[in-house]
């Protein structure tokens, strides 16, 4: 029986409980990347590189990271240590609209 309009039980998210296909999506892998910056190179100027080796990056010191899933940006962040591990502070999320700009 379906709930009518504005009542409150239709407004709730579903729980896993509720929707068994919710619980699958919910344990999909995913691969979460963080940017540190960009640069272009030559093939040869690859082969010059050796231990000790600098390469520029587009971004500066201080810039926000930028921090992908599958390779689409979600969030911008900036480095923390937490128990001597890299972590990344989300410092701005791109909006869903953004986000969905982005798959297509």
């Amino acid at each position: 029986m379906a709930n009518p309009p504005g009542d409150r039980d239709s407004e709730k998210p579903q729980t896993s409980k509720d929707s068994p296909n919710l619980a699958l999506l919910l344990d999909i892998p995913l691969e979460i990347s963080v940017e540190l910056g960009r640069t272009r190179m030559i093939i040869n100027d690859l082969l010059q590189l050796g231990q000790g080796s600098v390469i520029e990056l587009n971004k500066l010191a201080g810039e926000p990271l930028e921090i992908l899933i599958n390779q689409k940006l979600i969030a911008r962040g900036e480095v923390v240590v937490v128990n001597e591990k890299f972590g990344i502070r989300l410092t701005d999320i791109i909006s869903p609209m953004e986000r969905i700009k982005q798959l297509s």
